[in-house]
């Protein structure tokens, strides 16, 4: 191992057994590995919906990707968020694109979930999508649709964060597929009590 490798594992067990979150390598402020799998955790007990952010390609090759970081941001303008990973190979064509859709999934869609989420394996597959009213590709049968124009992107640490213009949206009754803890799951509703 190279000195500055040796120097930075030092410096890291140094860390982890001082019980800090944070150290410094190299000149710069990193997280110890113990901390970030202890924020993952921290943050999986965050329970999100699912959704497949929808767009095409130059040359209209539609693509998705899984996401659970999708969120409301205002009514009037009506605008939502969601965020990509800078390192996600899907990032350069989410830059490229002037339209996205983000199809919240159904409790009986989490193959579409998992498929994907799958690196390499982002081009939708046709018995999947459709063109949506503004022409962006959209699911079959999701949840709820949100077609968007981009307006906004903004720098968010190792994410991007990117907010839409809601262009046209459509819903249906069902139930959402759910994400907690790392693992996929639906939603049980506790009874009103009455007063």
């Amino acid at each position: 191992m190279g000195r500055v490798g040796w120097v930075g594992a030092t410096a890291i067990r140094a860390a982890l057994l001082a019980g800090r979150a944070r150290v410094l390598v190299g000149g710069s402020e990193v997280m110890t590995a113990d901390a970030a799998r202890t924020l993952r955790d921290s943050l999986g007990c965050f329970a999100t919906g699912v959704a497949v952010v929808t767009a095409a390609r130059e040359g209209g090759v539609a693509f998705g990707m899984t996401v659970n970081s999708f969120t409301a941001l205002s009514l009037d303008p009506p605008l939502v968020l969601w965020n990509v990973q800078r390192s996600s190979e899907c990032l350069a064509d989410f830059d490229a694109a002037t339209h996205y859709a983000v199809n919240v999934l159904r409790a009986e869609q989490q193959a579409l979930a998992a498929r994907y989420t799958r690196k390499s394996e982002h081009d939708l597959d046709p018995e999947d999508g459709i063109a949506g009213v503004t022409d962006c590709p959209v699911l079959v049968d999701s949840l709820a649709c949100f077609e968007c124009v981009f307006r906004e992107r903004h720098s968010g640490g190792d994410h991007i964060i990117l907010v839409g213009e809601v262009l046209h949206h459509h819903h249906s009754a069902g139930e959402p597929l759910l994400f907690y803890s790392g693992r996929y799951g639906r939603l049980a509703l506790i009874p009103h009590e009455s007063a």
